[in-house]
């Protein structure tokens, strides 16, 4: 995937640093996921912040091949 640069303030990048040393990520794998739940939140405002965060690990399970057929039984 492309990459292009972009000037952020200097305050988030010092605060995605921090949490992103917190969480096993660089600071720009921070601030994608910051950008992707902002976008999601965006497109789904009625959608609660868990149930998002939920989804982002569902997708990452089914892009690992981690996922398991539910049995309604």
């Amino acid at each position: 995937m492309p990459t292009s640069s972009i000037r952020l303030d200097q305050n988030l990048i010092e605060k995605a640093t921090i949490i992103a040393k917190a969480l096993n990520r660089t600071p720009p794998k921070q601030i994608e996921h910051w950008a992707k739940i902002g976008k999601m939140m965006e497109d789904n405002p009625d959608l609660p912040y868990e149930f998002v965060r939920q989804a982002i690990i569902a997708q990452a399970e089914r892009e690992a091949g981690k996922l398991e057929a539910y049995d309604f039984d």
